[in-house]
C-alpha cells in the first residue's frame, strides 16, 4: 500500500506570525522538525510540504518534495478537511499521512504506529492523543465526575485530546465521510511532550525550552558514551 505524508504549511499565521519557519534559539526552523520525524518513519513512501507560497522552499529538507496549494486554503473559514480534499486531487495513495508542524516533538515511531493500526484494516484511521484524567468543568458544570461524589484522579474515565503530529487514513475513509478521521479510530497515546502544540507564543517559547533540553541531554549522553 503506498503511504503519503502531507505537512500542511502556512506562512501568513495570525496567532504567531511567521510561526512555522520560526526559529529556535539554536537556529532550527520549527518545521523542521516534523520533516524529520516523518523522513525517519519507516512506513512512509512519500513526503510533501503542501503550502500556497514557493519561499517555503528554503526550509525543506532533503527526501521532502514541495507542492503548491491554492491561496484560498489559506484563510481562516478553510479547515484542515478542506486542504486535505485538494492534496488529494493532486497526490494519489491508499494511505495518507496529515502531520502538522505544529507538533515538533512527534516521534517517527508514533507515525508508524498509526500506520501500521490502519495497514492491518482492523481501524479506519488513526491519530496521536494525550491522555488526559483531570478534572474538567465546562459552562460550570463538571463534565467528567460527580462534584458529590469525586473519585480519586487516577479512577477518572480517560478523555483524550488529539495531538497534532500525525492524523492516518485510508483513502476510501476521507472518500466516504469526507473527514480525516473514520468511524473506527485507533488512538495513539502520546506523552505530554510529544503531544505538545504550538499555537500561542507562548507555546513555542515553552517549546524552544523543550527542544534546548533536548538537545543538551543529548550532547551529554553522547559524551559519557
Amino acid at each position: 500500500m503506498k503511504v503519503v505524508a502531507m505537512i500542511p504549511i502556512k506562512l501568513n499565521n495570525e496567532r504567531v506570525p511567521g510561526k512555522n519557519i520560526k526559529k529556535f534559539s539554536d537556529g532550527t526552523p520549527l518545521m523542521s522538525l516534523i520533516q524529520k520525524a516523518c523522513i525517519h518513519a519507516k512506513l512512509i513512501d512519500e513526503i510533501y510540504v503542501y503550502c500556497s507560497n514557493s519561499e517555503v522552499q528554503d526550509y525543506i529538507l532533503d527526501g521532502v518534495q514541495y507542492l503548491e496549494r491554492p491561496d484560498y486554503l489559506d484563510t481562516s473559514e478553510v479547515n484542515c478537511n478542506d486542504i486535505i480534499r485538494e492534496f488529494m486531487k493532486m497526490v494519489d495513495a491508499d494511505i495518507y499521512v496529515v502531520s502538522h508542524a505544529t507538533g515538533p516533538f512527534t516521534r517517527s515511531e508514533s507515525i508508524d504506529a498509526c500506520i501500521r493500526a490502519v495497514i492491518s484494516n482492523e481501524y479506519d484511521s488513526a491519530f496521536l492523543a494525550k491522555r488526559i484524567q483531570e478534572f474538567l468543568w465546562q459552562n460550570g458544570s463538571a463534565m467528567n465526575f460527580d462534584i458529590q461524589h469525586f473519585p480519586r484522579t487516577q479512577d477518572l474515565i480517560p478523555i483524550y485530546s488529539e495531538a497534532p503530529g500525525a492524523y492516518v487514513f485510508l483513502k476510501e475513509t476521507f472518500l466516504k465521510y469526507d473527514r480525516r478521521v473514520g468511524v473506527k479510530p485507533y488512538i495513539h497515546e502520546v506523552s505530554e511532550i510529544e503531544s505538545r502544540d504550538i499555537d500561542f507564543p507562548d507555546d513555542f517559547e515553552i517549546a524552544d525550552a523543550i527542544y534546548s533540553h533536548m538537545k543538551k541531554m543529548i550532547a551529554i549522553n553522547h559524551k559519557i558514551k
